[in-house]
């Protein structure tokens, strides 16, 4: 038997058939498919389609409501990978901020700048998925999570308290910034999202829709397991292009809204600074990563997978 990791989640799929080309084939057909061995077709992506066949659609879609993982040891080691990381990130990252703002009110020239600022959060969430993808998934933001959720990557209560870990780390993180600096994190803003002077709402909510969306479409892309089969010949570090996604993304649109592009930053920011400012715009960092996250989504899901659905359904038909 081989087990095979589910995309982006912490179930473990168990293959049941023999590990050969002609076994797999052999199972397919028992399972009334009429699938042809294609020497055009890598190994590795010929398998992916020989996996669809025996074991249906279905074989790497997690349950809906998924109340069997409250049982298990290993989904809440999972929420407390979670809850750690996103503490870190939002440790690391508000504290460079603020660092920033305190050098640059001085000195003009002084600190890391916005370039900084956006390395600091691409670095961060490069290390931390690294470190806690083979344990969680490495999600780290709850409009990952929730665009994972639509895709069928995680369960529904899986999602649910894997947001709820994150929005507490969150609050943990920047609670600790505060604690230990609390006259500059007074003085400086807090590392709060917020709207800056001179863009209305609408702008400042396009900008997190489409900085979410490049965000969770390299999610999908980075982690897809056909895309993995078809380029195994080419290393390639899930983390690290997501990281780079999340640093373009700041480039952008630091000077917007300071850049969200995750809910649970945003929240844990506003929570601690608690500035009037902060909780008036707090939807747009709410509303806008969630839309982004299911539109990318459905593109990754619905458009560029739109051959893999069409085989689906002549699987359905077939059955």
């Amino acid at each position: 038997m081989k087990n095979v990791k589910s995309a982006c989640s912490n179930t473990t799929k168990t293959r049941i058939y023999p590990k050969t080309r002609k076994g797999h084939l052999k199972r397919a057909k028992q399972n009334g498919e009429n699938l042809e061995e294609n020497k055009e077709k890598s190994d590795e992506e010929q398998m992916v389609e020989i996996d669809l066949a025996a074991h249906g659609p279905n074989w790497l879609v997690a349950a809906f409501i998924g109340t069997d993982e409250l049982t298990k040891w290993s989904f809440y080691r999972a929420l407390i990978a979670e809850f750690i990381a996103t503490l870190l990130f939002l440790y690391i990252t508000v504290l460079t901020v603020i660092g920033y703002k305190s050098q640059s009110a001085t000195d003009q020239c002084g600190g890391v700048g916005l370039l900084g600022i956006a390395w600091a959060f691409g670095g961060m969430i490069f290390v931390l998925v690294y470190c806690t993808a083979g344990i969680s998934g490495g999600h780290i933001n709850p409009a990952v999570t929730f665009g994972l959720f639509l895709a069928r990557k995680v369960s529904l209560i899986r999602a649910v308290m894997y947001m709820v870990a994150q929005c507490l780390g969150a609050i943990c993180g920047v609670g600790l910034v505060k604690a230990f600096q609390k006259s500059y994190y007074n003085r400086h803003g807090g590392g709060v999202n917020e709207l800056a002077d001179g863009y209305n709402k609408g702008t400042g909510l396009g900008a997190e829709i489409i900085g979410t969306f490049v965000l969770v479409y390299t999610v999908f892309s980075a982690t897809d397991p056909k895309r993995n089969a078809r380029d195994s010949h080419v290393p390639v570090l899930a983390p690290l292009p997501i990281g780079f996604a999340v640093f373009m993304v700041h480039l952008a649109t630091i000077p917007i809204t300071g850049t969200g592009i995750n809910p649970a930053r945003s929240f844990g920011a506003a929570v601690i600074y608690n500035n009037e400012k902060a909780w008036d715009d707090q939807w747009i960092f709410w509303v806008g990563p969630f839309i982004g996250a299911a539109i990318a989504a459905f593109y990754h899901q619905f458009i560029l997978r739109a051959a893999a659905i069409k085989a689906l359904g002549s699987f359905r038909s077939n059955a």
